[in-house]
């Protein structure tokens, strides 16, 4: 029941449309906000995060570091989803202009997998850097620095991005509360036998 009620939770935070926040290093954000960042993109030290599959299709989230100011630790932009065409990774796909830019996008984290395996990025790889579920630490040390707490998804109709669907975990508040009945359910009935079977089996009825 608290799964389904922090999966409403986060529905309802989801679906609010207000105006966009400018965002400033170590403000508040709440999940799923809506923000607007404005700096320069660091076109030459990108990220792709590998198995992404969507509609059966396998590829990259494009995660690009964005410098806000000289001192500021950069904000990552997750771009979208990008197709793996080969076994080769074309640079030339992902470039960006190096003008600066004002961002939109909401508040949201890198993707997380339930069991990591090996290195999620490989030592001394080169740029664009291919990653497997980093995290921000990870992707921090190969910034040589620090980044931002939240990574901005980007929103649909900005410019500079790829496939960009952004919801909410998939399993909906519905099926938890499902879950949450089938175990009340059990309980009732399990209950139920455990006192027929008190029953049956007291005093007079042996």
């Amino acid at each position: 029941m608290s799964r389904g009620l922090e999966k409403r939770a986060a529905r309802d935070l989801f679906n609010d449309n207000a105006g966009f926040s400018q965002y400033s290093e170590g403000m508040q954000v709440r999940p799923y906000q809506r923000l607007q960042v404005t700096g320069h993109f660091d076109s030459a030290r990108q990220f792709l995060l590998d198995n992404i599959v969507i509609d059966g299709r396998l590829g990259y989230y494009v995660v690009t570091p964005l410098q806000t100011g000289p001192d500021a630790a950069p904000v990552l932009v997750n771009r979208g989803w990008l197709p793996r065409q080969d076994n080769e990774i074309d640079a030339s796909r992902i470039q960006l202009p190096s003008e600066r830019v004002t961002v939109r996008g909401r508040a949201g984290s890198l993707p997380r997998a339930g069991y990591r395996m090996g290195d999620p990025i490989p030592a001394g790889s080169p740029w664009p850097k291919v990653a497997v579920y980093p995290t921000l630490e990870d992707i921090a040390a190969e910034l040589d620095g620090t980044v931002q707490p939240v990574v901005l998804l980007m929103e649909p109709d900005d410019a500079h991005g790829y496939f960009r669907h952004w919801v909410p975990e998939e399993m909906g508040p519905g099926r938890h509360f499902a879950y949450a009945l089938q175990w009340f359910a059990m309980a009732v009935v399990l209950g139920a036998l455990l006192v027929w079977n008190f029953r049956k089996s007291g005093p007079g009825n042996g």
